[in-house]
């Protein structure tokens, strides 16, 4: 398995395209799993995404912003991550529109039908990308070829389902790129969804023979029970369609990287899982993040849900609040649309309510602007002036060019590591002491780094400084690495496919290409 891997034409690394039959079947973990399998083996692999949707980002070292699940496939591969990984994401600013980043640097707001093509044109003022998506195909396709030359491996990941026969003309981020590359497709499926088999038979009859040439085998993914009440479907199904099933891998909590969106704390179901170990100290401590709209890098309290005794909950009701040691209001791409959010629903009332009392508040990138006294805003919602919370002394203006940036610093005597993904630009006027870019006033905190609380020995400051304020007998655990939890994480993804997937056969694919003699199943792209 050492040394370079054997690509079918000899001249580049070998690739494969981890598609699924719906979104959040699977496809990240089973990336991340298949390049944490390889690195295990001495190989040299790297992650790609070609077009990403997501709210969830990273920045790289040299500046570029991706997602921040192929900047975890990357840590699962032991690269450093960069733009080649992720070259086009889009991040949602509403339910019709979304700001396109190319090679890690935003390009301008697209509406989807801009972006997708379709009847009817693009808005007026739209970037020259609108409605012909498929001329990114190039540049994918490019910074893929670039991966493969410089490592063994590319494991692709695909995005939603390969049979969107709607968006399949422009696509380029499934079998789009998986034609134009030349590499094998496997299909995920989730088999606790239920209907496993209609969906992998489904999504293969729905592609065109073309296609359906490059559609190689099946992943069935969650499966609980006894895997061999599952064979004879397999078999039927190898019937129906002439392709292997390459493996079923088991249900198992707490596997999740960090998510490309959705509601949830990727390591929260490991900290489910351990709640019969007591909190360090005679107490926990209970935070509370408030689910603003369009919010992004939720994962930024992942390392608050890693703690022994810090219980971590998603919250938008003013009465969530009231038990809660630390309120963090998290990023979000729309900071003046959360504004009003927060005003209509109490919360900001009951979070005024909290830094009167002296209650902990922490605000991180969106939220620090929203806990600041004015925003400017003519660029994300390009609403002019509106008052803030109005409990750091603070003013933000908003940027038409994004800070992109991996800052270090010191805070609370600890140092610090941190990501900047914003347009906003802060003025601090006061406040009781800095804190990192930002400050803290009573106890009230707020800063624009991501990231900063993977930092363990600033995060048990900060968490000892909360439990104080909350009079809390809470002491954070002195041994917790968020770092050493994330590898073994990685490791356990990477066990999964070890144990559970047919890996010669995996191995296979990714040297040798495509096999030959993949029937086509009918009816075929309409």
């Amino acid at each position: 398995m050492n040394g370079r891997l054997k690509a079918a034409g000899g001249a580049v690394g070998g690739g494969l395209l981890v598609a699924g039959t719906t979104s959040d079947a699977g496809k990240s973990v089973v990336t991340a799993g298949i390049c944490r399998w390889l690195a295990r083996q001495g190989v040299r692999v790297a992650p790609f995404k070609a077009q990403n949707m997501s709210l969830n980002s990273f920045v790289t070292r040299e500046g570029a912003e991706i997602g921040r699940a192929q900047a975890m496939q990357a840590a699962a591969a032991r690269v450093e991550p960069t733009a080649l990984m992720n070259p086009v994401l889009l991040k949602p600013g509403s339910d019709r529109s979304s700001q396109v980043v190319l090679l890690g640097k935003p390009v301008g707001e697209l509406s989807a039908r801009g972006y997708f093509g379709g009847s009817g044109g693009s808005s007026p003022g739209e970037t020259p990308y609108a409605g012909r998506q498929e001329q990114l195909l190039g540049t994918v396709t490019d910074c893929l070829a670039e991966l493969r030359r410089t490592y063994d491996a590319v494991i692709c990941e695909g995005a939603g389902s390969p049979a969107e026969i709607n968006l399949r003309r422009t696509d380029i981020v499934n079998m789009g790129l998986a034609r134009a590359a030349r590499i094998p497709v496997v299909v995920v499926g989730d088999i606790d969804r239920g209907g496993v088999f209609a969906s992998f038979f489904g999504t293969t009859a729905l592609l065109s023979k073309e296609d359906q040439a490059l559609v190689a085998g099946y992943l069935v993914n969650k499966f609980r029970g006894d895997v061999t009440l599952l064979e004879p479907g397999l078999a039927m199904l190898r019937g129906l369609t002439g392709r292997q099933t390459l493996g079923v891998l088991p249900f198992a909590h707490g596997l999740g990287i960090d998510e490309e969106d959705g509601l949830r704390v990727s390591l929260r179901g490991a900290v489910r899982e351990s709640v019969v170990a007591p909190p360090h100290g005679a107490e926990v401590l209970r935070v509370a993040v408030c689910a603003v709209p369009l919010m992004s890098n939720f994962t930024d309290v992942d390392a608050l849900a890693a703690e022994p005794g810090v219980v971590v909950r998603f919250v938008d009701r003013a009465e969530e609040l009231a038990d809660a040691d630390l309120v963090v209001l998290p990023g979000t791409r729309g900071t003046v649309r959360a504004l009003e959010w927060l005003r209509a629903r109490g919360l900001a009332d009951a979070i005024a309510r909290r830094a009167a009392e002296g209650r902990p508040v922490l605000g991180i990138c969106g939220g620090f602007q929203m806990l600041g006294e004015l925003i400017e805003d003519e660029v994300e919602s390009k609403a002019g002036t509106v008052e803030g919370l109005g409990l750091l002394p603070v003013r933000v203006r908003f940027a038409a060019e994004k800070t992109l940036a991996r800052p270090t610093g010191t805070a609370l005597g600890e140092p610090v590591e941190g990501y900047e993904i914003h347009h906003g630009v802060a003025e601090v006027t006061g406040g009781d002491e800095e804190f990192l870019d930002g400050c803290r006033a009573g106890s009230v905190w707020g800063t624009h780094w991501h990231g900063s609380l993977e930092s363990d020995g600033f995060r048990r400051a900060l968490l000892r400084r909360v439990a104080a304020d909350a009079g809390r007998a809470f002491v954070p655990a002195p041994d917790t690495c968020f770092a050493a939890l994330r590898e073994e994480q990685l490791d356990r993804l990477g066990d999964l496919i070890e144990e559970h997937a047919d890996t010669a056969a995996l191995l296979r694919l990714i040297e040798e290409g495509v096999p030959d003699g993949l029937p086509f199943v009918p009816p075929g792209a309409p």
